[in-house]
């Protein structure tokens, strides 16, 4: 990947580097399933900001790069910034030519998220960062790089309540990869329904340099990495389940708590925990609670695209979306 690092890092050049970490992501970074090499070489570059200052970062991007902004740029930085808050706390400048490339860049605050790592506030992007990507910048902020590892490792303990008892290392990562997917409305009218294999199934070894650390430390898993094979037997107690679900970031209680306690009833979250811990549905809870936080994340993020990219290019986008899902579609069908 080095010529591909400093590919990445030139297109960093170009904006302002106060930047706590950015990374680059998806089918321009790593090889998908079912696209040719050439094809990775024109698909859009997509990048992620986290700056500690949105509004000074805003401020200087509008010098630098006006041209790249909808019309909010007439409104400014601090507008902007405001607009930035809703949704999944991203601001996404799409379709901007760089270095000969298109490129799409999200801007997001570093307390924003880290509160989405910790949390799984909205999913967004930390289910963008349960999956390998390309770190091009990263500060020494120990908060951040403690919230990266705390995302994997709970994104692990939701693959465990929904896999059953035993699985292959594919199936762990194919359940990892499909966490921000679940209940993003996208999958039904904006991507190819194979995404999630098409990620996982030519990239496990990222996923392995991603994931081996915390699976070597997981009890429950027999780690076998000269054999690229990983041995699992889950606890399916009530007992075990129980302490996975107690060590799930806090909105993903919340969401499987408002699922399982109807409303007036006043018990706590542990309490329910423990209730859901004996349902032999537990998985199923665990999956409907992530997709509650993916869809309304998805859709206030998706309706703020028109605001942010501008209508011409929404339009643009989501044609390209929906292309490259009929031609997701056609190649299963052939």
């Amino acid at each position: 990947l080095s010529s591909s690092a400093v590919k990445f890092r030139r297109v960093l050049a170009h904006f302002p580097q106060e930047l706590s970490l950015a990374f680059a992501y998806g089918s321009g970074v790593f090889r998908q399933a079912g696209a040719s090499a050439e094809h990775g070489e024109t698909n859009m570059l997509d990048f992620v900001f986290a700056v500690d200052d949105v509004v000074t970062w805003h401020m200087m991007n509008l010098l630098k790069n006006r041209s790249h902004y909808s019309f909010l740029k007439f409104f400014g930085p601090k507008k902007i910034s405001t607009i930035q808050r809703y949704g999944a706390g991203i601001y996404y400048n799409t379709l901007v030519p760089c270095n000969g490339r298109m490129i799409k860049y999200g801007v997001i605050s570093t307390d924003a998220l880290i509160e989405d790592l910790l949390h799984w506030k909205t999913l967004y992007v930390a289910g963008r960062l349960q999956k390998p990507v390309k770190i091009l910048a990263q500060n020494e902020n120990s908060r951040l790089q403690a919230a990266l590892v705390s995302n994997l490792k709970s994104a692990v303990t939701a693959a465990f309540l929904m896999l059953p008892e035993s699985f292959s290392e594919e199936d762990l990562y194919l359940q990892i990869a499909g966490l921000s997917y679940s209940g993003d409305f996208r999958m039904i009218i904006g991507e190819d329904k194979s995404k999630v294999q098409n990620i996982v199934k030519p990239n496990i070894a990222h996923f392995q340099k991603l994931y081996s650390t915390i699976l070597q430390d997981c009890p429950q898993v027999v780690y076998k990495h000269h054999l690229g094979r990983l041995e699992a037997s889950i606890d399916k107690s009530p007992e075990g389940q129980f302490t996975q679900l107690m060590a799930l970031p806090k909105t993903l209680q919340q969401k499987i708590t408002a699922i399982v306690n109807p409303p007036g009833k006043n018990r706590d979250v542990e309490e329910i925990l423990l209730q859901v811990a004996h349902d032999p549905d537990c998985g199923f809870l665990v999956h409907q609670g992530i997709s509650g936080i993916v869809r309304s994340s998805s859709i206030v993020q998706s309706a703020k695209t028109i605001l942010t990219a501008g209508a011409k290019k929404s339009v643009t986008y989501s044609l390209k979306k929906l292309y490259k899902m009929t031609k997701g579609g056609l190649k299963k069908t052939s």
